[in-house]
């Protein structure tokens, strides 16, 4: 039995984050930018998306509270 909630409609998944970094994938060497600085950006972008996301069911829901 799916786990998954009703009112999540596969037209409109919940975002993924972005996969952080192994520490040892950064070169140490001070890189502007570093790809800790992507993946920073990639999280500042992925909560905005969630947050969007988030008001989108939460409107849904209230649409149709039987999803």
């Amino acid at each position: 039995m799916s786990q998954a909630s009703p009112a999540v409609s596969p037209d409109d998944p919940r975002p993924v984050p972005p996969e952080r970094p192994g520490d040892d994938e950064c070169c140490g060497s001070g890189c502007d930018p570093c790809i800790f600085d992507y993946y920073y950006q990639e999280m500042d972008r992925y909560r905005e998306e969630l947050r969007a996301w988030e008001a989108r069911q939460a409107a849904r829901h209230a649409e149709d509270p039987a999803n």
